[in-house]
C-alpha cells in the first residue's frame, strides 16, 4: 500500500516545495506577500511533516533545508573562476568628472559624448560569489583576496531572499556577485536581543553581517536575518536556447530578476556625468530613509562590450567607480562629559568632542543616552571613541577604543545635584533615566517645557522659536507657559534683533493659539509619557479637563494606551499645586477649545469610518496632514504612519514617496486629495 502512495506523496512534496519557494520569493525578494504568515507557517509545517516521514524525498532546494546542516569544523578555500575585483573610489564630484573623462579618453570618444552609466547604491556589506549549476545553488564564497575566498555555502543558504533554485531557463553554469547586508530593523532587533541577554551590542550592521557569515554553525547565521542583492556577473557558460546573453549591465540585472535573484530597486541608468551627479544627490537625500546602510554610489559603464574594452588596472576595473558619501563614522577624543536637563527634568549625558567631520558636518557633541549606556560602554573623558552620524540623527558614541585610553582616567558618575538649578537628582531603580527634582523651579525645565508647549504639534505658536524662548526666559519676561499670554509686543521688541514686524507676528500667533483642541492642550502640557495619541484618547474619553482631573488611577487605566505609570504621571501632574495653578491661569487667560462629547471609549471605533486605517503621505494643498488626520479620526478611522497589509488606503498628496510605492506593491488603494475631500464630505453629511 505504501509503495502505491509514494508517487502521490512525492508529487505533493514537490508542489508544497515549489509553492513555499514562490512565497519566499514574493515576500523576501519582491516585497509582495501573497499569503499571511499564519498560512505560510501552516504550509511549512505540512512540508516538514511529510519530509520527516519520507526523508528520501528531501531535496537540496527544499525550504526546510535552509537551516539544517551540522556545524562546520572550518571553512575550505575556494578559488574564484573569475577574480572578484575591488573598486576605485571617488570622494568628490570632481573625482567623478575625472573618471568620466578618463573613460571617454580610453574609448577615444569625443569629450562631449554622454556615456551611459548603470548606477546603484553602494551597500555597506560583504561581497560574495555565488555559483549556480543548472539553476541550483551549489557554492557560495567570500571575496577573500579577490583570487580566492572561503566556502560559506551553508551560511548563504540561510538568507531567505536568496533563491536556492533559479526560475525559468537558466545557463548550465552561472556565477554571480552580490552583497550580503543586514537591514536596519533587523540590526536593531539583534542589538535589543543582545542587551536583553546581557551580551555586547554590535557596532554596526556590517560587523553583524560579517560575523554571521563567519559562523561555523549555520543555525547561528540564520538568527541574524541577513539580506542580499545581486549586482554583477562572474562567469556564464551554456546559455539556454532562445535566451540572448545580455549586452548591457541594466539588461543583465533585469535578467537576474527574471530568474528570481534579488536586485536593488534603487538601481538606475544615468546618461552622462550630469545625470550621475543628480543620481548621487538624490540618493544622498534618500539615504537616511533607506531600510539599509549605504556608503556611496557605484557607477559602471553600462555597455558590457565597452567594459571589456576598458579592462582593468591592478585589481580594479577601469569601467567602474565608487562615489563615496561623506563618512558617517569617525574617530575622535572625548574632551569632557556634561549633563543636559530636559523639559521633564531628565538628565542626559553628552560627550563634548574634539571637533570631527562626519556625515557631512562638523560634530563636536554626541549623545550618550543615559547612565546605563555610559556604564556599559565605560565612556570616560579622555577616551578615543568612534562617533556615528546617520542623516539628521543626533551623533552618538558607538564605541571606545580601549588601547588608546590615557592613564589616570576616572569613571563617569551621575551628579548628585542638578547642573542647572542645584536641586537633588533622583535616581530611579525601575528606569534608566535620572531626573532633577526642581520641577518648575529649574530653569532648564521651564525653557524646554515652553518650547514643547509652543511647538507645531502642540499649541503651534508660529514664530516663537527656541532662541526667542530662551531670550524671553533669560530676560525674565516669562517664567511659565502662562506668561506667554501676558506678553506684550513692547517686551519682545526690547530684545536684541527683534523688530516691530516680527514682534507683532509673534503676538498674533500667541493670540491665535488661544483657540485649540482639548487633545492639543493636553499634549502641550508636557505630562510625562503623554504623547499625541494618548492625549487624543484622553480627550475623547473624558471630554473635559474637569473630568480628567477628577479621574483616579483605575479609571485612567481603562483608557486605551494608558497604563499604571502613565496614569500615575497624570495624577501626579494635576496633584502638583504649581502645575495646577499654571493650568488654571491658562484657562483664565483665554485658552479654550470646542466642546468634546465623551465617547466612553478611547479607541477610534465610533463613526462611519470605524475599522478603517489610513496613512497620509506627501503634501496636501487644502489642509495639513495633521488636520486631515484629525478629520479622519473624528469619523472613527485609525490614522497610522506606516503602510501594512491592514491599511485601508494611502492618501497621497504632492511628492508622495515610498509609502505610496509600498501601497502599490501591496495592492492597497491610493487616494488623491480630491478623493479624500469626497470621502470626508460623504461621511460628514
Amino acid at each position: 500500500m505504501a509503495k502505491k502512495q509514494k508517487p502521490d506523496i512525492s508529487k505533493e512534496i514537490a508542489q508544497l516545495r515549489d509553492e513555499l519557494n514562490e512565497h519566499n520569493r514574493q515576500y523576501h525578494t519582491l516585497d509582495k506577500p501573497l499569503i499571511s504568515d499564519a498560512e505560510y507557517d501552516a504550509l511549512y509545517r505540512q512540508l516538514v511533516s511529510l519530509e520527516e516521514a519520507h526523508p528520501e524525498l528531501v531535496t537540496p532546494d527544499s525550504p526546510t533545508q535552509r537551516v539544517g546542516s551540522a556545524p562546520l569544523d572550518g571553512f575550505t578555500q575556494v578559488e574564484h573562476t573569475v577574480p572578484m575585483l575591488s573598486l576605485a573610489n571617488a570622494f568628490s564630484l570632481d573625482d567623478l568628472a575625472d573618471f568620466d573623462r578618463r573613460v571617454k579618453t580610453r574609448l577615444k570618444q569625443d569629450l562631449r559624448t554622454k556615456i551611459d552609466y548603470a548606477a546603484e547604491p553602494k551597500l555597506d556589506g560583504l561581497a560574495v560569489s555565488l555559483r549556480y549549476e543548472n539553476g541550483l545553488l551549489v557554492q557560495g564564497a567570500t571575496r577573500g583576496d579577490g583570487a580566492r575566498g572561503e566556502d560559506i555555502t551553508q551560511n548563504l543558504r540561510t538568507i531567505w531572499s536568496l533563491p536556492i533554485t533559479l526560475t525559468g531557463k537558466t545557463p548550465a553554469v552561472l556565477e554571480v556577485r552580490g552583497e550580503v547586508f543586514m537591514r536596519n530593523a533587523d540590526f536593531d532587533a539583534l542589538n535589543k536581543a543582545a542587551e536583553k541577554e546581557g551580551r555586547p551590542r554590535f557596532v554596526n550592521p556590517r560587523n553583524a553581517a560579517a560575523g554571521a557569515l563567519r559562523q561555523l554553525d549555520p543555525r547561528k547565521t540564520a538568527e541574524r536575518k541577513l539580506s542580499i542583492y545581486i549586482y554583477a556577473m562572474g562567469l556564464i557558460d551554456g546559455m539556454p536556447k532562445g535566451v540572448a546573453q545580455p549586452m548591457l549591465h541594466t539588461d543583465m540585472l533585469a535578467w537576474f530578476k527574471k530568474m528570481g535573484l534579488p536586485i536593488n530597486t534603487e538601481s538606475d541608468l544615468c546618461r552622462g556625468s550630469d545625470a550621475c551627479f543628480a543620481y548621487y544627490e538624490s540618493l544622498s537625500d534618500k539615504r537616511a530613509g533607506l531600510a539599509y546602510a549605504i556608503d556611496g554610489v557605484v557607477f559602471k559603464v553600462n555597455d558590457l562590450a565597452l567594459q571589456e574594452s576598458l579592462g582593468q588596472v591592478s585589481r580594479a576595473p577601469r569601467w567602474a567607480i565608487a562615489q563615496k558619501f561623506p563618512a558617517e563614522e569617525a574617530t575622535t577624543v572625548v574632551e569632557s562629559i556634561d549633563f543636559q536637563v530636559g523639559r521633564t527634568g531628565a538628565l542626559t549625558p553628552v560627550a563634548r568632542l574634539k571637533s570631527v567631520f562626519v556625515g557631512g558636518v562638523t560634530v563636536s557633541n554626541a549623545t550618550l543616552h543615559n547612565m546605563d549606556e555610559v556604564k556599559r560602554k565605560d565612556i570616560r573623558a579622555g577616551d578615543t571613541v568612534v562617533v556615528r552620524r546617520a542623516g539628521d540623527v543626533i551623533p552618538e558614541v558607538v564605541a571606545i577604543i580601549p588601547e588608546k585610553r590615557p592613564k589616570k582616567t576616572t569613571r563617569t558618575t551621575l551628579p548628585k545635584a542638578c547642573p542647572v538649578c542645584g536641586s537633588p537628582v533622583i535616581e530611579s531603580e525601575e528606569m534608566a533615566v535620572s531626573r532633577c527634582s526642581g520641577g518648575l523651579a529649574c530653569g532648564a525645565q521651564v525653557k524646554e517645557g515652553i518650547k514643547h508647549f509652543a511647538s507645531r504639534r502642540a499649541m503651534d505658536i508660529d514664530g516663537l522659536g527656541d532662541k526667542l524662548i530662551e531670550q524671553l526666559v533669560d530676560e525674565h519676561c516669562i517664567a511659565s507657559v502662562a506668561d506667554l499670554y501676558r506678553l506684550t509686543q513692547e517686551q519682545i521688541m526690547a530684545l536684541p534683533r527683534q523688530g516691530e514686524k516680527s514682534a507683532s507676528k509673534v503676538i498674533a500667533a500667541i493670540d491665535k493659539s488661544r483657540t485649540t483642541t482639548f487633545a492639543r492642550f493636553l499634549f502641550a502640557l508636557g505630562i510625562r509619557e503623554i504623547g499625541e495619541t494618548s492625549a487624543r484618547h484622553l480627550a475623547a474619553e473624558f471630554g473635559s479637563l474637569e473630568k480628567l482631573q477628577k479621574a483616579d488611577i483605575e479609571r485612567l487605566k481603562k483608557v486605551a494606551d494608558v497604563g499604571q505609570v502613565m496614569a500615575q504621571n497624570i495624577i501626579g501632574f494635576f496633584d502638583n499645586v504649581q502645575q495646577r495653578e499654571v493650568v488654571e491661569q491658562l484657562i483664565n487667560l483665554g485658552i479654550h477649545w470646542p466642546e468634546v462629547k465623551p465617547v466612553g471609549s478611547t479607541t477610534e471605533s465610533a463613526g462611519p469610518l470605524a475599522g478603517n486605517t489610513y496613512v497620509l503621505t506627501g503634501t496636501l494643498s487644502g489642509m495639513t496632514r495633521d488636520e486631515a488626520g484629525a478629520q479622519l479620526r473624528a469619523l472613527g478611522a485609525k490614522v497610522t504612519g506606516s503602510v501594512s497589509a491592514n491599511t485601508t488606503a494611502v492618501i497621497a498628496g504632492d511628492k508622495a514617496g515610498s509609502k505610496a510605492t509600498k501601497a502599490e506593491a501591496l495592492g492597497i488603494a491610493l487616494l488623491d486629495e480630491e478623493q479624500l475631500m469626497t470621502l470626508l464630505e460623504q461621511h460628514n453629511d
